[in-house]
C-alpha cells in the first residue's frame, strides 16, 4: 500500500507541473501491479484546492470524480480523519519546526 499525497496528485493531474511526466510514469506501473493506494480527507481537501486555484475548476471536478471511482473500486482507501488522528497531528505539528510540512503533512491516517 502506498501513502499520496497533495504534490504526487497535483504532478498527475496538472499537465504544467514540473513533475507531471515522472508521476505519470511512476503510477502506471503501480497501477499495473494492482497495488492499493492509501490518502485522507484531509489531502483530498488540500489537492481540490491547490487544483483549483492552480489549474482550472473542471479539473478540480474530474480529480474528485476520479478519487470517488478509485475509492468505489477499492484502489484507494479514503481515510477520515478523526479527533485521534486530528489532535496526533496537533501534537506533531507542534514538535516539527519543517518549513515544508504543512498541518495536512502530519494528518496522514496514523
Amino acid at each position: 500500500m502506498i501513502f499520496v499525497d497533495t504534490g504526487a496528485w497535483i504532478a498527475m493531474l496538472n499537465p504544467n507541473d514540473q513533475y507531471h511526466r515522472e508521476a505519470v510514469a511512476i503510477y502506471r506501473p503501480f497501477r499495473q501491479q494492482k497495488t492499493q493506494f492509501l490518502t485522507t480527507d484531509y489531502v483530498i481537501d488540500e489537492t481540490v484546492t491547490r487544483l483549483r486555484y492552480d489549474t482550472n475548476h473542471s479539473i478540480a471536478v474530474i480529480f474528485l470524480e476520479r478519487i470517488e471511482r478509485l475509492v468505489e473500486t477499492g484502489v484507494l482507501i479514503l481515510v477520515e480523519i478523526d479527533n485521534r488522528i486530528f489532535r496526533g497531528a496537533i501534537a506533531l505539528f507542534r514538535q516539527y519546526d519543517s518549513a515544508r510540512l504543512s498541518f495536512t503533512d502530519f494528518d496522514d491516517g496514523n
